[in-house]
C-alpha cells in the first residue's frame, strides 16, 4: 500500500476516534460543571450516554439548581428524567417556589408533574391567584321569583392537593350549587338583590374547596338579573291541571246520570209490559171463575159499572186537546 495512503487512513481514523471520544467523555459538560461548582464525576457522565440519558440535561438542570440554592442530585434528575418527566419544568418551579416562599421539595413537584400537571404553572398561579367566572346560576326564592345570578371565584393552586385533587369543574359546580341553595332559602328574592353579599359570604362558609387542587379566596357577585315568575306559573299550571279534573269528573257524573236514567226508563218499560201481560190474564181469570160459579152474572154487571164509572172520572180529570185549545 502507497504509504501516502496508510498515513491519510491514519489521519482520518484519528479524527474520528478523537470525536467518538468527545461524545463518550463529554469534557466541556464537566468542565463548566467543575466551574459552577457542580460534584459530577466524569464517569457518571459517560455512564448517563450509556443510559441513555442526555448529560447536557442533567449537567445544566444540576447548574441552574445550584445557583439557586437548591440540593439536587444527579440520580433524582436521571430518574425523573427516565420515568417521562419533564425536568426543566420542575427545576424551574423549584426555583419560582423557593423565591416565593412556597413549601415544594423535589420529590412533590416531580409528583405533581408526573401526575399530568403543569407544575410550573401551579407554582405561577399560587403566586398570581386566577379568577374564573361562573356560567349563569338560575335558583328561585320563596315568593317564586327566578334570579339569575353570575359569579367571580378568586383562587389559588393549592400545591399539596394537585395531585389527587379536583380542577376548576367541580370548583364551578359547588359554587353553583351554594348559589342555589342561598336563593332558595330567602324568603323573598328583595332580600337577596338588597344584600348580594350574602350569597358571597354564605358559599364561602361552607369551605367548597376542600378536596380540590385550589383554595378559594374570594367569590364575588359580578351580577344578578330577574328572570321568570316560577311560582305564577306553577300555580296556573295547576289551575289548569284541576280545571282539567274537574272537567273530567263532572262528565263521569253526567254521563252516570244519563246511564241512570236509561236504566229507569227500561224498569218502566218492563214494569208497563208486566201490567199489560196482567191485564190480559184477567178476561181468562173472569172465565174460570163463571165456570166455576164463583162469579155470578150479577157481579159481573157492577164490576162493569166500576169500570165504566171509573173510566168517565178519568176523562173528567183529563180535558181533550179540543178542550185545551178553547181554553
Amino acid at each position: 500500500m502507497d504509504p501516502g495512503i496508510s498515513l491519510i487512513l491514519i489521519i482520518v481514523g484519528g479524527v474520528v476516534a478523537f470525536f467518538l471520544l468527545l461524545y463518550l467523555l463529554p469534557v466541556n459538560l464537566w468542565f463548566t460543571a467543575q466551574l459552577s461548582n457542580v460534584k459530577i464525576s466524569l464517569l457518571n457522565l459517560v455512564l448517563m450516554r450509556l443510559r441513555k440519558v442526555p448529560p447536557s440535561l442533567v449537567t445544566n438542570a444540576m447548574i441552574t439548581s445550584t445557583k439557586a440554592g437548591l440540593r439536587i442530585t444527579s440520580n433524582e434528575i436521571e430518574t425523573h428524567y427516565l420515568a417521562g418527566g419533564n425536568v426543566n419544568k420542575v427545576i424551574k418551579a423549584l426555583i419560582s417556589a423557593d423565591k416565593a416562599n412556597i413549601p415544594l421539595d423535589f420529590k412533590l413537584a416531580t409528583a405533581i408533574d408526573l401526575a399530568g400537571r403543569d407544575v410550573f404553572d401551579a407554582v405561577q398561579l399560587s403566586v398570581n391567584p386566577q379568577v374564573i367566572n361562573t356560567p349563569p346560576v338560575a335558583a328561585v326564592a320563596k315568593d317564586g321569583i327566578q334570579l339569575i345570578a353570575k359569579a367571580r371565584v378568586t383562587v389559588r393552586a393549592n400545591i399539596n392537593q394537585l395531585v389527587g385533587g379536583a380542577g376548576e369543574e367541580t370548583i364551578l359546580a359547588r359554587v353553583g350549587e351554594g348559589i342555589v341553595t342561598t336563593i332558595g332559602s330567602s324568603i323573598n328574592h328583595k332580600e337577596v338583590l338588597e344584600n348580594p353579599d350574602r350569597i358571597s359570604k354564605t358559599v364561602l362558609s361552607k369551605g367548597l374547596d376542600s378536596g380540590t387542587a385550589f383554595e378559594i379566596l374570594s367569590i364575588d357577585i359580578a351580577d344578578i338579573d330577574i328572570g321568570e315568575n316560577v311560582g305564577a306559573k306553577l300555580q296556573t299550571d295547576q289551575a289548569e291541571a284541576d280545571l282539567k279534573v274537574a272537567n273530567a269528573r263532572a262528565e263521569e257524573r253526567r254521563a252516570m246520570a244519563v246511564a241512570n236514567e236509561q236504566e229507569m226508563r227500561a224498569k218502566a218499560q218492563e214494569a208497563k209490559a208486566k201490567v199489560i201481560e196482567a191485564e190480559a190474564q184477567v178476561p181468562m181469570a173472569m172465565a174460570e171463575a163463571f165456570r166455576n160459579g164463583n162469579l155470578g152474572i150479577m157481579d159481573y154487571y157492577k164490576m162493569q159499572n166500576i169500570q165504566a164509572d171509573t173510566d168517565m172520572r178519568s176523562s173528567i180529570a183529563k180535558p181533550s186537546g179540543n178542550d185545551k185549545g178553547k181554553s
